[in-house]
């Protein structure tokens, strides 16, 4: 993969020494705001998500290569950065729920441009994907990412897409059924947006697995999709999809859970180049936050907050550097 001066500028922007995306995120808007809520037991306002984000990038980013945030909320955070890089998210918060599958859709008053302006070194998109979503959906979603990849094109900044996975047919996604679809359809989405027209840059994915479906492990919760040796093979056939740079996503998961995850990609001996990791470092002080308020939720991320990502870093050993997998025009 070849990169032009400025995405190759903006990649080193957000990593560290080794080459590795080693990327805090934190750019969750109306999940963040309806867990605060739920934990307060009250209405949470967008100053309470401003200040949540200002408080995790300024504790954060002393560990991490760079902070993932959003314009709507994370601006005043972005000044808060430590001096490392900054990605910000393009798309609007969910997707649409009023039609069939999971169409995403862009911030009315922002662009490639203006996110430039505000400081973004790379731009990042979040798509719901299946390969087996109806044909007429997905070329929607398709030529939606194409126009992306040519605006981050014209504007020479690297294009981030994250996708996350789902059934097509509405069923639920915490079953062992769904686990067993999961690396097709992690594989499915890593080999379409592989191809040049869409223009990404890095592919930010998830895991090919279920981690407490995996037979031997820790996170195992007792009813078994695959082996700990099949979740092996299933991380290294995923990082043979693609030539592109790629990094995980938490997902969700705790810390523990994501640490044990990195740890089985590191053992597989997959060619992952780094993280982009939120709520796996900062999700359980939600309920101090909203209990507590600002001063008791510092304390916790320098304690607990900082432990966390420390663990990050540290499973971050078995990462290789994405520009292995490029080179400069």
């Amino acid at each position: 993969m070849k990169l032009t001066p400025g995405k190759l500028a903006g990649l080193k922007a957000v990593s560290n020494e080794r080459g590795v995306i080693a990327a805090a995120a934190m750019d969750q808007r109306g999940s963040l705001q309806k867990s605060l809520a739920k934990e307060r037991g009250a209405v949470a306002s967008g100053h309470d998500l401003e200040v949540f984000k200002e408080e995790v990038t300024e504790v954060l980013t002393r560990y991490a290569s760079a902070i993932l945030l959003d314009p709507e909320y994370g601006l005043p955070a972005s000044h808060k950065r430590n001096g490392k890089g900054l990605l910000l998210a393009y798309e609007k918060t969910g997707y649409d729920s009023n039609t069939p599958g999971r169409l995403p859709d862009l911030l009315d008053l922002w662009s490639v441009r203006r996110l430039k302006e505000a400081g973004a070194d790379c731009i990042k998109i979040l798509l719901y994907y299946t390969p087996f979503e109806a044909p007429a959906v997905n070329d929607l979603k398709h030529a939606w990412i194409e126009r992306i990849g040519d605006e981050c094109r014209y504007h020479d900044i690297p294009f981030f897409l994250e996708f996350v996975g789902y059934d097509a047919e509405g069923k639920d996604e915490k079953t062992v059924e769904y686990a067993l679809k999961k690396p097709s359809i992690v594989a499915g989405a890593m080999e379409e947006f592989s191809k040049d027209r869409y223009g990404v840059d890095v592919l930010k994915v998830e895991v090919p697995i279920v981690m407490e479906f995996v037979a031997g492990t820790k996170s195992f919760k007792g009813e078994a999709a695959y082996t700990r040796e099949e979740a092996l093979q299933h991380f290294r056939d995923q990082a043979k999809i693609t030539e592109k740079p790629f990094i995980y996503l938490s997902a969700g998961v705790s810390n523990p859970v994501f640490i044990e995850t990195l740890e089985l990609a590191g053992e597989s001996g997959a060619a992952f180049n780094g993280v982009l990791c939120g709520r796996a470092t900062w999700k359980d002080g939600i309920p101090i936050y909203a209990k507590q308020g600002r001063e008791a939720f510092r304390k916790w991320l320098e304690t607990v907050g900082v432990e966390n990502i420390s663990n990050v870093n540290e499973a971050l050993k078995a990462a290789t550097p994405w520009y292995s997998k490029v080179e400069a025009i």
